[in-house]
Protein backbone atom coordinates (compact mmCIF):
# COMPACT_ATOMS: atom_id res chain seq x y z
CA UNK A 1 0.00 0.00 0.00
CA UNK A 2 0.89 3.32 -0.39
CA UNK A 3 1.14 6.12 2.02
CA UNK A 4 1.31 9.99 1.09
CA UNK A 5 3.56 11.70 3.83
CA UNK A 6 5.09 15.33 4.93
CA UNK A 7 8.47 15.64 6.28
CA UNK A 8 8.66 18.44 8.71
CA UNK A 9 10.58 19.63 11.37
CA UNK A 10 10.62 21.84 14.74
CA UNK A 11 14.44 23.30 15.03
CA UNK A 12 15.70 20.03 13.73
CA UNK A 13 13.17 17.83 15.35
CA UNK A 14 12.03 16.00 12.42
CA UNK A 15 8.66 13.90 12.19
CA UNK A 16 6.87 12.14 9.38
CA UNK A 17 3.60 13.72 9.36
CA UNK A 18 0.37 11.68 7.33
CA UNK A 19 -2.82 13.28 7.12
CA UNK A 20 -5.36 10.97 8.68
CA UNK A 21 -8.43 13.22 8.41
CA UNK A 22 -10.01 10.17 6.18
CA UNK A 23 -9.21 7.19 8.98
CA UNK A 24 -6.29 6.16 11.08
CA UNK A 25 -3.87 3.27 9.95
CA UNK A 26 -4.81 0.25 12.03
CA UNK A 27 -0.75 -0.49 13.73
CA UNK A 28 0.22 3.09 13.66
CA UNK A 29 3.36 1.55 15.98
CA UNK A 30 4.40 -0.58 13.20
CA UNK A 31 4.57 2.42 10.86
CA UNK A 32 6.06 4.05 13.37
CA UNK A 33 8.83 1.23 13.36
CA UNK A 34 9.08 0.91 9.96
CA UNK A 35 9.13 4.44 8.40
CA UNK A 36 11.64 6.31 11.21
CA UNK A 37 14.98 4.44 10.75
CA UNK A 38 17.10 6.79 8.82
CA UNK A 39 19.11 5.52 5.94
CA UNK A 40 16.97 2.71 5.49
CA UNK A 41 13.60 4.52 5.36
CA UNK A 42 12.27 7.99 5.14
CA UNK A 43 13.99 8.56 8.39
CA UNK A 44 13.16 11.15 11.39
CA UNK A 45 12.68 10.82 15.28
CA UNK A 46 8.95 9.64 14.80
CA UNK A 47 5.70 9.90 13.07
CA UNK A 48 2.70 12.18 13.84
CA UNK A 49 -1.02 11.64 12.87
CA UNK A 50 -3.12 14.78 12.15
CA UNK A 51 -6.51 13.36 12.77
CA UNK A 52 -9.99 14.75 13.24
CA UNK A 53 -11.26 15.71 16.73
CA UNK A 54 -14.65 16.07 18.25
CA UNK A 55 -13.23 18.22 20.57
CA UNK A 56 -10.65 20.11 18.74
CA UNK A 57 -9.76 22.13 15.14
CA UNK A 58 -7.68 18.70 14.61
CA UNK A 59 -6.06 15.78 16.85
CA UNK A 60 -2.28 14.56 17.08
CA UNK A 61 -1.33 11.65 17.74
CA UNK A 62 3.01 11.08 17.82
CA UNK A 63 5.13 8.03 18.00
CA UNK A 64 8.31 7.64 19.14
CA UNK A 65 11.02 5.97 16.94
CA UNK A 66 10.75 2.64 19.01
CA UNK A 67 7.10 2.58 18.18
CA UNK A 68 5.75 3.94 21.74
CA UNK A 69 3.19 6.57 21.75
CA UNK A 70 3.82 9.75 22.95
CA UNK A 71 1.44 11.92 25.35
CA UNK A 72 2.63 15.52 23.84
CA UNK A 73 5.93 17.43 21.53
CA UNK A 74 5.96 20.60 21.70
CA UNK A 75 7.85 21.12 17.98
CA UNK A 76 5.47 18.76 16.63
CA UNK A 77 2.45 20.73 17.60
CA UNK A 78 3.71 23.33 15.67
CA UNK A 79 4.07 21.64 12.49
CA UNK A 80 0.91 20.20 13.30
CA UNK A 81 -0.43 23.87 13.20
CA UNK A 82 1.61 24.77 9.73
CA UNK A 83 0.20 21.84 7.84
CA UNK A 84 -3.29 22.22 9.06
CA UNK A 85 -3.11 25.94 7.86
CA UNK A 86 -1.46 25.46 4.30
CA UNK A 87 -3.03 22.31 3.60
CA UNK A 88 -6.49 24.40 3.92
CA UNK A 89 -7.85 21.84 6.42
CA UNK A 90 -7.99 24.96 9.46
CA UNK A 91 -7.55 28.53 8.08
CA UNK A 92 -7.87 30.63 11.33
CA UNK A 93 -4.58 31.78 12.55
CA UNK A 94 -6.14 30.32 16.18
CA UNK A 95 -6.55 26.96 16.19
CA UNK A 96 -6.99 24.28 18.83
CA UNK A 97 -5.18 20.90 19.19
CA UNK A 98 -6.60 17.61 20.68
CA UNK A 99 -3.43 15.56 22.39
CA UNK A 100 -3.22 13.20 24.53
CA UNK A 101 -1.60 15.82 27.38
CA UNK A 102 -4.99 17.97 26.59
CA UNK A 103 -6.07 20.19 23.91
CA UNK A 104 -3.93 23.06 23.16
CA UNK A 105 -4.01 26.54 21.89
CA UNK A 106 -1.44 27.80 19.24
CA UNK A 107 -1.41 31.01 17.35
CA UNK A 108 0.33 31.22 14.09
CA UNK A 109 2.66 33.99 12.69
CA UNK A 110 2.72 34.19 8.85
CA UNK A 111 4.75 35.77 6.60
CA UNK A 112 3.60 36.28 2.59
CA UNK A 113 0.13 33.57 3.48
CA UNK A 114 3.10 30.77 4.74
CA UNK A 115 3.33 30.14 8.54
CA UNK A 116 7.08 31.21 10.11
CA UNK A 117 6.64 30.65 13.56
CA UNK A 118 3.89 29.21 16.17
CA UNK A 119 3.15 30.52 19.29
CA UNK A 120 1.72 27.26 21.79
CA UNK A 121 -0.34 27.59 25.09
CA UNK A 122 1.45 24.21 26.86
CA UNK A 123 -0.76 24.84 29.70
CA UNK A 124 0.51 24.54 33.63
CA UNK A 125 3.69 22.14 34.54
CA UNK A 126 3.71 20.05 37.47
CA UNK A 127 6.50 19.34 40.43
CA UNK A 128 4.23 16.40 41.91
CA UNK A 129 5.89 13.38 41.85
CA UNK A 130 2.84 11.33 41.44
CA UNK A 131 1.86 13.40 37.69
CA UNK A 132 5.66 13.66 36.58
CA UNK A 133 5.52 10.21 37.79
CA UNK A 134 8.70 9.45 39.72
CA UNK A 135 9.24 7.95 42.51
CA UNK A 136 10.08 10.73 45.93
CA UNK A 137 8.42 10.62 48.90
CA UNK A 138 8.21 14.93 49.50
CA UNK A 139 6.29 17.30 47.71
CA UNK A 140 8.41 17.85 44.67
CA UNK A 141 11.57 15.91 43.65
CA UNK A 142 13.85 19.91 43.27
CA UNK A 143 17.29 19.75 42.80
CA UNK A 144 17.52 16.43 44.67
CA UNK A 145 20.89 13.99 44.54
CA UNK A 146 20.38 11.65 42.10
CA UNK A 147 23.84 8.99 41.53
CA UNK A 148 23.85 8.12 37.91
CA UNK A 149 26.77 5.90 36.73
CA UNK A 150 29.02 6.92 39.24
CA UNK A 151 28.40 10.26 39.22
CA UNK A 152 25.65 12.38 41.56
CA UNK A 153 23.49 14.94 39.52
CA UNK A 154 20.97 17.07 41.09
CA UNK A 155 17.58 16.81 39.41
CA UNK A 156 14.42 18.47 39.20
CA UNK A 157 11.67 16.39 37.98
CA UNK A 158 8.72 17.88 36.03
CA UNK A 159 6.03 17.25 33.89
CA UNK A 160 4.38 19.06 31.17
CA UNK A 161 2.39 16.60 29.96
CA UNK A 162 4.95 13.64 29.80
CA UNK A 163 7.94 13.37 32.20
CA UNK A 164 11.38 15.24 32.14
CA UNK A 165 14.70 15.28 34.18
CA UNK A 166 16.46 18.17 34.56
CA UNK A 167 19.76 18.44 35.18
CA UNK A 168 21.95 21.45 35.07
CA UNK A 169 25.38 21.29 34.35
CA UNK A 170 28.76 23.39 33.50
CA UNK A 171 29.16 21.87 30.00
CA UNK A 172 26.68 20.08 27.93
CA UNK A 173 28.86 20.13 24.93
CA UNK A 174 31.30 17.54 26.31
CA UNK A 175 28.64 15.22 27.30
CA UNK A 176 28.61 11.57 26.19
CA UNK A 177 25.06 11.67 25.87
CA UNK A 178 24.87 8.11 23.73
CA UNK A 179 26.28 6.13 26.75
CA UNK A 180 24.12 8.45 29.87
CA UNK A 181 20.76 9.21 27.82
CA UNK A 182 20.02 5.67 27.95
CA UNK A 183 20.86 5.12 31.53
CA UNK A 184 18.80 7.91 32.97
CA UNK A 185 15.53 7.00 30.33
CA UNK A 186 15.87 3.51 32.53
CA UNK A 187 16.09 4.71 35.98
CA UNK A 188 14.24 2.73 38.70
CA UNK A 189 12.48 6.31 40.27
CA UNK A 190 10.64 6.62 36.82
CA UNK A 191 8.10 4.14 35.79
CA UNK A 192 7.15 5.47 32.26
CA UNK A 193 10.63 5.97 31.81
CA UNK A 194 11.99 9.64 31.48
CA UNK A 195 13.01 12.30 29.05
CA UNK A 196 16.02 13.94 30.08
CA UNK A 197 17.94 17.67 29.51
CA UNK A 198 21.11 18.48 30.59
CA UNK A 199 21.27 22.45 30.42
CA UNK A 200 23.70 25.19 31.06
CA UNK A 201 22.65 28.25 32.42
CA UNK A 202 24.13 31.16 30.30
CA UNK A 203 22.46 34.36 31.55
CA UNK A 204 19.16 34.79 33.85
CA UNK A 205 17.27 34.77 30.31
CA UNK A 206 19.58 32.31 28.45
CA UNK A 207 19.50 28.75 28.23
CA UNK A 208 21.79 26.12 26.36
CA UNK A 209 20.49 22.70 26.17
CA UNK A 210 20.45 19.10 25.28
CA UNK A 211 17.98 16.36 25.35
CA UNK A 212 18.06 12.78 25.29
CA UNK A 213 14.12 12.06 24.13
CA UNK A 214 12.86 8.28 25.92
CA UNK A 215 12.05 6.23 22.71
CA UNK A 216 14.00 8.63 19.96
CA UNK A 217 17.53 8.90 21.42
CA UNK A 218 19.23 12.67 21.07
CA UNK A 219 17.50 14.68 19.24
CA UNK A 220 18.15 18.32 18.06
CA UNK A 221 15.26 20.10 19.52
CA UNK A 222 12.36 19.26 21.66
CA UNK A 223 9.50 21.70 22.88
CA UNK A 224 8.56 20.16 25.99
CA UNK A 225 12.12 19.77 26.94
CA UNK A 226 12.22 23.62 26.69
CA UNK A 227 9.67 24.13 29.11
CA UNK A 228 10.32 21.24 31.24
CA UNK A 229 13.76 23.23 31.71
CA UNK A 230 12.58 26.94 31.80
CA UNK A 231 9.96 25.60 34.47
CA UNK A 232 13.49 24.03 36.45
CA UNK A 233 15.05 26.93 35.94
CA UNK A 234 12.27 29.03 37.82
CA UNK A 235 11.70 26.82 40.59
CA UNK A 236 15.59 26.68 41.32
CA UNK A 237 15.93 30.36 40.88
CA UNK A 238 17.78 30.56 38.29
CA UNK A 239 15.41 32.43 36.06
CA UNK A 240 12.68 34.97 36.76
CA UNK A 241 9.30 33.80 36.51
CA UNK A 242 7.13 35.72 33.45
CA UNK A 243 10.09 36.80 31.85
CA UNK A 244 11.03 35.19 27.79
CA UNK A 245 13.90 32.68 28.45
CA UNK A 246 15.87 31.79 24.90
CA UNK A 247 16.66 28.08 25.24
CA UNK A 248 19.70 27.17 22.68
CA UNK A 249 19.26 23.54 21.68
CA UNK A 250 21.16 22.00 19.03
CA UNK A 251 18.55 22.80 16.41
CA UNK A 252 18.27 26.33 17.28
CA UNK A 253 16.31 28.54 19.44
CA UNK A 254 12.98 28.90 21.41
CA UNK A 255 11.29 31.20 23.39
CA UNK A 256 9.31 30.37 26.25
CA UNK A 257 7.68 31.73 29.28
CA UNK A 258 6.99 30.54 32.69
CA UNK A 259 4.61 32.57 34.70
CA UNK A 260 5.03 32.17 38.69
CA UNK A 261 2.07 29.65 38.71
CA UNK A 262 3.95 27.26 36.25
CA UNK A 263 1.98 28.49 33.17
CA UNK A 264 3.97 27.91 29.88
CA UNK A 265 3.82 29.73 26.58
CA UNK A 266 6.28 28.20 23.94
CA UNK A 267 7.10 29.72 20.32
CA UNK A 268 9.54 29.38 17.71
CA UNK A 269 9.90 28.09 13.91
CA UNK A 270 8.02 25.24 12.04
CA UNK A 271 9.41 23.75 8.71
CA UNK A 272 7.76 21.84 5.80
CA UNK A 273 10.80 19.57 3.81
CA UNK A 274 9.32 17.90 1.36
CA UNK A 275 6.14 15.41 0.79
CA UNK A 276 6.77 11.69 -0.68
CA UNK A 277 4.41 8.48 -1.22
CA UNK A 278 6.04 5.41 1.18
CA UNK A 279 5.24 1.66 -0.12
CA UNK A 280 4.10 -0.05 2.89
CA UNK A 281 3.34 -3.83 3.43
CA UNK A 282 0.43 -4.07 5.02
CA UNK A 283 0.94 -6.60 8.23
CA UNK A 284 -3.08 -8.32 7.82
CA UNK A 285 -1.75 -9.43 4.02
Amino acid sequence: MKIHFTKMHGLGNDYIYINCMAGEPKYPELLALAMSPRRFSVGGDGLVLICRSAVADAKMRMFNADGSEGRMCGNAIRCVGKYLYENRIVSREDMTIETLSGIKRLHLELFAGKVQTVGVDMGRATLEPSAVPVLFEGERMVSEPVEVDGQTYRMTAVSVGNPHAVVFVDDVDSLNLEHLGPIFEHLPIFPDRVNTEFVRRIDPTTLQMRVWERGSGETFACGTGSCAVVTAAVVNGYCRPGRPVTVRLRGGDLEVVCDGNLNLYMSGRAETVYEGVYEYEDPDQ
